[in-house]
Order: structure tokens, then sequence, then C-alpha cells
């Protein structure tokens, strides 16, 4: 059995979003995905001022799918609110654990110099 992992919905119109999902899973079902009710999540992002419909819940079938502020794709943070906060600090983030991981053997005067060498290409440094 197959799996649909990463499946991105774009409703522009504001034109039942439930219902296009529910397209969605019938034409993967019909090539044989499976679309997980459990693990599936959504994040609506907010792209103009206009009022979003509030309390509209979102249903895959009969189930309720858990709605998101933020969501890492490809090693992008994407946030609904259109803000890069969570993006950069992810970027940060990952920049120091390669510099804590790289200093180790950095400073270490008994590891030679052509393993070090190695070690930074390995790592990406």
């Amino acid at each position: 059995m197959l799996f649909a992992d990463d499946i991105v919905l774009i409703d522009e119109t504001r034109v039942g979003v439930n219902e296009r999902l529910e397209v969605w899973r019938q034409t993967l079902e019909s090539k044989g995905f499976k679309l997980s009710r459990a693990k599936t999540e959504y994040l609506e992002c907010k792209f103009s001022a206009e009022p979003s419909e509030v309390g509209r819940d979102v249903k895959l079938g009969s189930q309720v799918i858990a709605k998101r502020d933020s969501f890492r794709y490809l090693g992008s943070v994407i946030q609904g609110d259109g803000e890069i906060d969570g993006d950069v600090t992810h970027r940060i983030r990952a920049g120091w654990s390669k510099w804590r991981l790289a200093s180790g053997v950095l400073y270490d005067k008994k590891v030679p110099q052509k393993l070090k060498r190695k070690f930074y290409r390995a790592v990406g440094l």
C-alpha cells in the first residue's frame, strides 16, 4: 500500500475546502494511495487582511483535521501568519549545531590534520 506524505491544497477562492479535500482523497485512493486520517494536519496561511471564516472545521470524511501554526518542509519552516521568525531561528540553531559538532574536532590536538580535513568535507564546512 502506498501513502501520500505531503499534499498542498491551495484554496484562494474560499470555495469548499472540505469538498476539495474529499476530491483529493478519492483521487489518491483510486490510484492506490492511502491518506492517513490520523497523521493529516493543515496550515492556514493568511496572505491578505480579509477575515477568514471563523469556526470553519477542515474535515476528511467525518474526522476533523488538526490545525498547525507552523510547518517544516524541505528544511524551511512555513508559518501561517507569514512571518519568518521560525525559519530564521531554525537555521541559526542548525548552524550552531554544526559548529559545536566541528569545534570538538577542530580544537583537539590529538586528531591529525588529515583526519580533520576529511571530517570538514563530510560535515560540509
